[in-house]
């Protein structure tokens, strides 16, 4: 039970002796928490965005350009990935602008307000992060198929056994397995970092719409 629970445990507790709780209490512990989340969300969002920094960094190497050079990709991918480092930066500024909104808040109002938004913030970031993920993957695939010399061989060898549309079929069908497998695990990887944080706020502004109406 935590410190929340053991507060409206005390003030239930009182009531008959008409010693109660104002709710200016409870208000404050769940301002205290919301923004306590809210904080964490940041936080996180700039590791991760140095852990996928590092990644990248880590794995660019000469074989990495020759390989995008190849799909004629050397050009394209720097620019995307220049545009993702800059939209995933303003998400981190409107974390932290939904931060100092709730450490400013002094109704309970303006804080469910402030709770649905970062919610709905952190919601669009984790939209954003699996849609550039498939993209990326689509773009790969797509250029790895029109380019790759390798890919260019079996393809030629296993028309001669294969009609080609079962063969185009049977290829489309194996990259969209693994795209919706990687998509998956990243969505998997999201619904731990901020799910316990989004059902931390949710909770806090369960108990705030208690207190309002």
């Amino acid at each position: 039970m935590d410190e929340l629970d053991l507060l409206k445990k005390d003030w239930k507790k009182q009531e008959s002796s008409f010693q109660q709780i104002g709710e200016k209490e409870i208000y404050g512990m769940l301002h205290k928490r919301s923004s306590s989340i809210v904080k964490w969300i940041v936080i996180i969002s700039i590791l991760e965005l140095l852990l996928w920094t590092g990644i990248s960094f880590f794995t660019a190497d000469e074989e990495y350009f020759k390989t995008l050079k190849m799909y004629h990709l050397d050009t394209a991918m720097p620019i995307i990935a220049f545009i993702n480092y800059g939209v995933i930066l303003f998400f981190i500024y409107l974390f932290f602008k939904n931060y100092r909104a709730i450490n400013t808040t002094d109704t309970v109002k303006q804080l469910m307000q402030s709770i649905l938004k970062t919610r709905k913030t952190v919601k669009y970031y984790v939209w954003y992060n699996l849609a550039m993920t498939a993209f990326s993957f689509i773009l790969v695939f797509v250029f790895q198929f029109m380019y790759d010399p390798n890919i260019r061989k079996m393809i030629n060898k296993m028309s001669q056994n294969v009609d080609s549309n079962v063969f185009y079929c049977i290829m489309f069908m194996v990259y969209a397995v693994i795209i919706a497998v990687f998509v998956g695990l990243i969505w998997l990887f999201y619904r731990v970092l901020y799910g316990i944080l989004m059902r931390r706020l949710e909770k806090n502004y369960n108990e705030l719409k208690k207190i309002d109406y």
